[in-house]
């Protein structure tokens, strides 16, 4: 007997996606503070990226070695904005 693995609903993700994808323009419209709309889209980048690799790329199915080889690069990332951070923030 052979077990399949579990089915992405893929149009059900496809819509999440093209909802996601309005509420990043629809920020970009957001009268007011900049950071709030900046933040909001970065947020929707964030959600749609972890969607896509989790469904079209059958990410989700994988052992967790594959999420612990990611974070290494994600944390030099992280590093190295933290880094730079005063190098923007003192700007003049």
């Amino acid at each position: 007997m052979t077990t399949h693995a579990p089915r992405s609903n893929y149009v059900a993700i496809w819509m999440w996606l093209v909802l996601l994808m309005a509420a990043g323009v629809a920020a970009s419209f957001l009268p007011g503070a900049r950071a709030l709309a900046v933040t909001a889209i970065f947020a929707t980048a964030v959600a749609k990226a972890l969607l896509v690799a989790l469904h079209y790329m059958h990410l989700k199915l994988e052992p967790w070695v594959i999420y612990a080889i990611a974070l290494i690069p994600l944390t030099i990332v992280a590093i190295l904005a933290l880094t730079l951070l005063p190098d923007f923030s003192f700007h003049h």
